[in-house]
C-alpha cells in the first residue's frame, strides 16, 4: 500500500486547525479517528486532499486515517479487517463490496460516465474509428470488474459487438498503458486521468466513453455497515466535509486545479493543465441537493436506482455475481438526509469558502 507524503501534513494541520477552535483557557475535545479509503490520483478523491489541506476535518471533530488502493476490489476486500470505515470507489467494486462484504453505497462522488474509455493506439486509430466492426477478433486489455469494463462493454454493444466477439485480457491500469505504449496492445479499457496521460504522452485515441455508449457511471461514497451502525454522526460528518470539498473545488477552478497538481504528482500522475480542467468539465458532481434527488425514491425507484442496476445487469453477465439485487438493500440516502437535516452540517456541506 503506498505512502504519500500529505498524510505527514495531515496531522500538522490537525494539531493547527484543532488548537484554533478553542479559546484559550478551553479544554480541547480530542479528535475522532475515522479511517478513510480511496485510490490515489484519481478526481473523485480530490476532496479529501482538500478537506486535509483546508483542516476541515478537526472543524467538525475528525481526524482521518487513510487507506490508499490501487484499484476498488482489492479496496473492498480490505473492509473485511476493518482496515477502513468510510471512503469513495467505483460503483462496480462498491456493489461487489455490497455483495461480499455487505458495503453501503450511501451517495454519488461523480458522474465519470465520459471518464471511462475504450481506448486505441494511435495508428490505429483511424481505422477502428471508420470501421468499429473491425475490433471483432482482436485483444482489449482491460481491469477486469471494474467501471472500465463496464463501459467497454456498454461501447461494444454500442458497436454491435459482443463479448465473445472480441478476447478480454485482465490488467491493472499502468499495465494496460505499458503495453499499449510499448505496441503489445492495440485497444484498451481505461479511465481518466490514465486516459489523460495516453493521450498526450502516445497520442493514443478514445475511441468510444461509457458516455457515447448511452450509460451512466457514478462514482460510489461507500461505508462498513457495522460502523454505518454504530457512528452515523461521524458518517454525517464524513459527507458534509466531502460535500464542501467539492463546493469549495468548483467555486474555485484555478486553486483547485493547483491542488489538483499536487494531489496528482504524489500519486504518481502528471497530467497537463489542459488535461486537468478537463476533469472539471467532463465531470458532474453532486451537491447535497442533488445527491437527494437521485436517491429520492418518494415516486417510486430513484434515478440512481437505475443506474446501479443497469451496472449490476452487467456485473451478473459478466459473472462476477450471482443475481441482481435490489438496490433499496444498499443503495442508501439515509446519511444525506442526515446532514440536511443537521443546520451546523447542511451549512458546512454547502459553504463554498
Amino acid at each position: 500500500m503506498p505512502n504519500i507524503s500529505w498524510k505527514t501534513i495531515t496531522c500538522g494541520l490537525l494539531v493547527a486547525t484543532s488548537g484554533a477552535l478553542f479559546a484559550p483557557g478551553s479544554q480541547a475535545k480530542p479528535l475522532t479517528e475515522i479511517k478513510v479509503s480511496y485510490q490515489p490520483a484519481v478526481y473523485w478523491a480530490l476532496p479529501f486532499y482538500i478537506a486535509t489541506q483546508k483542516g476541515w476535518w478537526a472543524e467538525l471533530g475528525l481526524k482521518p486515517k487513510f487507506s490508499v488502493f490501487p484499484a476498488g476490489v482489492p479496496q473492498m476486500a480490505a473492509s473485511a479487517s476493518k482496515s477502513w470505515d468510510v471512503g469513495s470507489t467505483g460503483s462496480v467494486p462498491a456493489l461487489l463490496g455490497f455483495q461480499r462484504f455487505g458495503i453501503q453505497l450511501i451517495g454519488m462522488s461523480n458522474d465519470e460516465s465520459a471518464a471511462n474509455d475504450l481506448m486505441v493506439r494511435k495508428d490505429k486509430a483511424a481505422e477502428y474509428t471508420k470501421d468499429p466492426q473491425a475490433i471483432k477478433g482482436q485483444p482489449i486489455v482491460l481491469t477486469a470488474n471494474s467501471t472500465g469494463d463496464y463501459a467497454v462493454q456498454s461501447c461494444l454493444k454500442k458497436f454491435g459487438i459482443t463479448k465473445a466477439d472480441v478476447t478480454i485480457k485482465s490488467m491493472g491500469q499502468s499495465e494496460i498503458m505499458s503495453a499499449m505504449s510499448s505496441g503489445n496492445a492495440t485497444l484498451g479499457g481505461l479511465w481518466a486521468p490514465n486516459t489523460y496521460t495516453m493521450e498526450e504522452k502516445t497520442g493514443a485515441k478514445i475511441l468510444c466513453s461509457g458516455k457515447d455508449a448511452g450509460v451512466v457511471i457514478p462514482g460510489a461514497l461507500v461505508v462498513r455497515a457495522e460502523y454505518a451502525k454504530e457512528h452515523p454522526e461521524d458518517v454525517a460528518k464524513f459527507l458534509a466535509i466531502y460535500e464542501r470539498g467539492w463546493k469549495w473545488a468548483n467555486a474555485h477552478r484555478k486553486e483547485a486545479v493547483a491542488m489538483m497538481g499536487k494531489f496528482y504528482n504524489e500519486g504518481g500522475v502528471n497530467i497537463s493543465e489542459a488535461a486537468m480542467n478537463k476533469e472539471f468539465d467532463t465531470r458532474p458532481t453532486f451537491d447535497l441537493a442533488n445527491q437527494l434527488k437521485v436517491m429520492n425514491r418518494s415516486k417510486g425507484a430513484s434515478e440512481a436506482d437505475g443506474w446501479f442496476t443497469k451496472i449490476a445487469e452487467f456485473m451478473k453477465g459478466n459473472g462476477s455475481i450471482r443475481s441482481i439485487p435490489n438496490p433499496k438493500d444498499y443503495l442508501i440516502d439515509q446519511f444525506f438526509k442526515r446532514v440536511e437535516a443537521d443546520p451546523t452540517l447542511s451549512a458546512f456541506a454547502n459553504n463554498a469558502n
